[in-house]
């Protein structure tokens, strides 16, 4: 048995947040508190299944009375690929289903499935069978498929309810006790059927809000004769789609609420699309939604549950004693802290990982990868790597560590290093923790991300073995000089100001009098001197957009070029990239697409389209490059090339992590911080073993083919 340990201390509870543990009844069943994990994607799906089965679990181990899956494919005629979700199709996927619903069994929570039929949002790329949905239109996808979606005729909608059934009863069999009717985000048929927009019929099922319902109520009632008194069934539904009446809009979905009323054991209410019920911090405080859900409750006697990146333990309260929501919904404050309802249980606020709403655990689902986390580099990497987000390994050595750097890669080896036992000795160059952060927290939209250093922070205050020391910037010789055995380099990285990034690989020719900021110099306070500034995004993430922003609100009139069709084409993966083009173009910003920069004079920018070649000249008084970065690593060369000093000077290792090691996300730096600390003093694989574990598809055997 390895010797774990658990971090933190219960403290006490204010009663006024006893209202979140009473218990709440959904039908037949009682959640034991009013946390519940609703349904959400995570980029593992039927790849990974073992996996996803132990992420739940360790949620429902941190409390949560509800844990769901994502949307899971109920039948070959409608899937999502290239995403990668859950699959139901026949009797072969309940027992990958099983696993998980076991996993959350085990720690008393309640597990619910989602069964979607996604219609006219599955192209069906893998089956290759003709997408059904209400009416003959192209696929609502992300990806805007070249494929139409036939209109369902009675015998389909028929076949459409005995599959549902069948999954149903297979949901069952895998142990699942709240078995969803999804009707929400235009992610499924029942959303299709319901919303003007797209349901055009003339028969029973179209036209009039009674019509438009009748699918809905007939599955939900079907599925509630099927699962008897064992399972409890909630319908998720979006109560608008931000578009008016061009779409389904509130107080219509409140009329489908009402007739419908008391057939659902809950209800699930949402926004659609989801990149208007997830949106980031960027562009939504917590609890948007809360207008277009707050009279839902008055339309049922069931409990009605609620999302909006709820972090603030008072809000809600609030929602459940105003009588919005009877039951906390979550998805991305689940993945940021699986533990969020025995933290609170136990008083202990200051462990809180609040979400930072950054959406990169959407990426995950967007890039068919495993999901991760800003805020907790554990995620996803529970079963694959054997991480606990609230328990670590005890130190196997008593060699103390020196982390050079207080950045996010930094500040979570340091902490979890010293949760595990060892003697850390941070060393910061500057007067605060926090490196990037504390600069892109400043940024338009970003303030919520400041979270990431103030959480670490806070956990280092209770680690009396973890030292951090303020304007301290080291050199090779103060290091050896240490004797420290374990050198940890995370001195971050430099925005480039040459032009070097995705599109050129070489810097651009600039000529002598051109001005020519990083982001990180604008961070730093630098502003252009002239009025007209160019803002050349070879980065494509988010920040060529904030520096545009940032320059707009600064007076400056601002052209936004990139080589991509589009601004911050990458964060399409956080859905956001609707909102961050809208954003520019109110404020005034022109926005120049499919361009590449050539040349930088004092006046100009010289341009080429990236197709033909063809030149354009940009009028401009100040360029800011928004490219790639380089890492810090001096320090970490010049200690490599000095190795041989090492051993006179008690040194035994000296690793660069981060974006010391190579520039990313936030999220792959915190991963790498916990990634140093987890494997330090462990066995490493055997040569050839992969660090991880994963799950391989099992052969047909040949003679049942």
């Amino acid at each position: 048995m390895e010797d774990w340990i658990a971090w933190g201390q219960p403290q006490a509870r204010p009663a006024r947040y006893d209202v979140l543990f009473e218990p709440v009844k959904i039908g037949p069943l009682t959640a034991r508190n009013r946390f519940y994990q609703v349904p959400h994607c995570n980029g593992m799906g039927y790849r990974d299944p073992t996996a996803l089965a132990h992420m739940r679990g360790i949620k429902a181990e941190g409390g949560w009375a509800v844990i769901c899956t994502e949307q899971v494919e109920l039948h070959h005629t409608s899937e999502i690929t290239p995403f990668i979700e859950l699959r139901l199709w026949d009797d072969r996927d309940i027992p990958a289903l099983a696993r998980m619903a076991d996993k959350i069994h085990e720690h008393g929570a309640l597990a619910g499935i989602e069964l979607a039929y996604n219609g006219m949002n599955g192209s069906n790329l893998y089956s290759r069978e003709v997408p059904m949905g209400p009416g003959h239109l192209p696929v609502a996808t992300f990806t805007y498929d070249p494929v139409q979606a036939r209109q369902m005729n009675k015998q389909d909608i028929r076949n459409l309810r005995t599959w549902h059934l069948q999954a149903v009863k297979r949901a069952k069999t895998a142990g699942f006790d709240l078995i969803y009717v999804y009707a929400a985000h235009a992610l499924g048929f029942l959303h299709h059927f319901l919303s003007r927009r797209y349901n055009h019929r003339i028969d029973e099922y179209g036209g009039s809000l009674e019509n438009r319902v009748r699918l809905l109520r007939e599955i939900t009632e079907e599925t509630r004769a099927a699962v008897g008194d064992t399972c409890a069934v909630p319908i998720r539904i979006s109560v608008d789609e931000l578009l008016g009446e061009g779409g389904l809009y509130k107080e219509e979905v409140e009329d489908m609420i009402g007739l419908l009323g008391d057939i659902p054991d809950l209800w699930d209410v949402t926004l659609a699309g989801w990149e208007n019920d997830s949106q980031t911090s960027r562009f939504a405080e917590e609890g948007v939604q809360e207008p277009f859900i707050a009279n839902i409750r008055k339309l049922t006697s069931k409990p009605v549950v609620g999302v909006g990146r709820y972090t603030s333990v008072d809000r809600m309260v609030s929602l459940v004693n105003k009588g919005i929501l009877d039951m906390i919904g979550a998805a991305r404050p689940s993945i940021a802290d699986p533990f969020l309802p025995n933290k609170i249980a136990e008083g202990r606020f200051d462990d809180i990982r609040e979400c930072i709403g950054c959406n990169i655990c959407v990426s995950g689902d967007f890039t068919q990868s495993p999901i991760r986390c800003t805020q907790n580099p554990t995620m996803a990497e529970e079963w694959r790597k054997g991480w606990h987000p609230e328990k670590v390994r005890r130190q196997k050595t008593d060699k103390p560590v020196l982390i050079i750097g207080g950045g996010p890669a930094g500040l979570e080896a340091a902490q979890t290093l010293g949760k595990r036992g060892y003697e850390v000795t941070l060393a910061e160059a500057g007067t605060e923790l926090g490196g990037r952060v504390l600069k892109e927290a400043r940024l338009p939209g970003l303030s919520a991300w400041v979270r990431v250093a103030d959480y670490r922070k806070m956990q280092l205050h209770q680690l009396p073995n973890v030292t951090p020391y303020f304007d301290s910037r080291l050199s090779a010789d103060d290091v050896l000089g240490f004797g420290i055995p374990r050198v940890v380099i995370a001195t971050g990285a430099t925005w480039r100001a040459d032009g070097v990034g995705h599109f050129h690989t070489l810097p651009v020719p600039i000529a002598d009098g051109a001005q020519v900021l990083s982001p990180g110099m604008v961070m730093d306070g630098q502003r252009p001197s002239g009025r007209q500034v160019v803002v050349w995004d070879d980065d494509h993430y988010y920040m060529g957009g904030i520096m545009a922003e940032l320059m707009a609100d600064k007076g400056y009139q601002v052209t936004y070029v990139t080589p991509a069709s589009e601004a911050s084409t990458w964060t399409r993966n956080t859905l956001e990239q609707h909102a961050i083009q809208r954003r520019l173009l109110e404020k005034g910003i022109t926005i120049r697409t499919a361009l590449a920069l050539s040349d930088i004079a004092p006046d100009s920018v010289g341009m080429s389209c990236v197709y033909t070649g063809r030149r354009h000249e940009l009028a401009a008084d100040a360029v800011v490059l928004v490219t790639a970065r380089l890492p810090n690593d001096a320090l970490a060369v010049e200690l490599e090339a000095r190795q041989a000093e090492w051993a006179d000077a008690g040194i035994e290792s000296v690793t660069a992590i981060g974006d010391a090691l190579a520039p990313a996300t936030i999220a792959h730096a915190t991963y790498a911080g916990r990634r140093y600390a987890e494997e330090l003093d462990e066995t490493p694989p055997a040569e050839g073993e992969l660090p991880f574990k994963r799950e391989i598809t099992g052969l047909v055997p040949l003679d049942a083919l």
